[in-house]
């Protein structure tokens, strides 16, 4: 079975990093809500608190599968600083294990040139920090190992992406009809 981490930092957006969770545990996938902030209790930009399943050192990136950034504001900025977590992207973008971001996350991306030459997506007026992409107004873009999304309006079919990506088409599909998506 394939292993998500989907990771919480202080101000991330609470649909974007929720949906992406219950979607995925929906079709069966393991999925982790990570904290980066040493303790468990995470608050989002909306100052909604949720409880993580681990702390990012306790967190076994061998097992994973695919890393998630929600976006949110401070919450991207929070990610991007924090060293342990960029070190653990970098690995997987080089190694080519898969990488999802969306709002703000994918300027992340675009940061530490992850984007070049590829489609890429995210909230309006982040354009300017996708460096290299192929900016696109799509809900969703997947180029590669890496999927990008705009925004809390496209938390589903981001989530929705990412269960094509490990299960199929099919399931994807299917689940989309059971929670009446489209």
């Amino acid at each position: 079975m394939s292993k998500i981490a989907v990771f919480l930092a202080q101000g991330f957006e609470e649909i974007e990093a929720l949906t992406v969770v219950d979607i995925c545990r929906r079709a069966g996938l393991e999925t982790d809500m990570v904290s980066i902030m040493g303790e468990k209790e995470v608050t989002g930009s909306h100052e909604i608190s949720v409880k993580a399943d681990v702390l990012l050192e306790e967190a076994d990136f061998e097992s994973l599968d695919m890393l998630v950034l929600p976006g949110g504001m401070p919450g991207t900025k929070n990610l991007e600083a924090c060293e342990p977590l960029m070190q653990k992207l970098d690995v997987f973008y080089k190694t080519g294990k898969c990488i999802s971001a969306i709002c703000a996350a994918p300027s992340v991306f675009g940061h530490r040139g992850y984007l070049e030459g590829r489609n890429a997506c995210s909230y309006p007026g982040f354009e300017s920090q996708l460096t290299g992409a192929k900016v696109s107004e799509n809900q969703v873009e997947v180029s590669g190992h890496v999927t990008t999304s705009r925004g809390m309006g496209t938390a589903i079919p981001f989530a929705l992406a990412i269960v094509e990506r490990f299960c199929g088409k099919e399931k994807a599909d299917e689940l989309a009809k059971t929670i009446i998506y489209g």
